[in-house]
């Protein structure tokens, strides 16, 4: 990333900026972030505090020529533009840690089963979501996906299960008897056919 030129009128310029169509609040604003760039340098943090500051100061300008006032891509200056400052200054400090996300905590564990417990249906974009309301963490679906894994939470898990289906012969089967119970004899198996229910041994002549 280069710095500005040196004079005002060259780095609005290069920015695309015609500078006689300028209102008088804008052309101080914008005087006094060439100051600040002048003054603070070219690294992550003063970059992104002018970015943040030029895109939320309603000076009325274009995100791409912000974007070239101040060194960036049109689609980093895009990506700021709905950061509050908070979110802005921790995302700087992300980037300087080698971390383009925020980091998951342990802590968080808690609230997100009971987000997942209320809302079944959610997605893991709805989650991320959540996340990022409630901790001011902005985390990728690759990391959400170990979080969840490593406590070993299911997004699914919250939703109703069908009840579990009953085996046809199961629900054939007739109902077990007590052990000292015995099965009644039918009239067949109490007595053979032809068969008058007497003793059959011959008597003794």
């Amino acid at each position: 990333m280069t710095g500005p030129p040196g004079d005002f009128s060259a780095w609005l310029t290069q920015a695309q900026v015609v500078e006689h169509r300028l209102t008088p609040d804008q052309r101080g604003a914008l005087l006094a972030a060439f100051r600040f760039r002048r003054s603070r340098g070219t690294d992550s943090y003063s970059t992104r505090l002018l970015t943040h500051f030029l895109l939320h100061c309603a000076l009325g300008l274009k995100v791409a020529q912000i974007a070239r006032l101040v060194g960036v891509s049109r689609a980093t200056a895009s990506g700021q533009q709905g950061m509050s400052s908070q979110q802005a200054v921790r995302q700087a400090h992300h980037r300087m840690d080698g971390r383009p996300y925020g980091k998951l905590l342990p802590r968080y564990a808690g609230p997100i089963i009971e987000f997942l417990l209320g809302h079944p249906r959610a997605s893991r974009a709805d989650l991320i979501e959540f996340i990022d309301q409630t901790f001011g963490v902005r985390v990728s679906r690759i990391a959400l996906y170990k979080f969840l894994k490593k406590f070993g939470i299911n997004q699914g898990s919250a939703a109703a299960a069908p009840p579990p289906a009953v085996p046809a012969m199961a629900r054939a089967a007739p109902p077990p008897q007590p052990a000292d119970t015995l099965p009644a004899m039918t009239p067949a198996a109490a007595a053979p056919p032809f068969s008058s229910g007497t003793r059959s041994t011959r008597a003794p002549s």
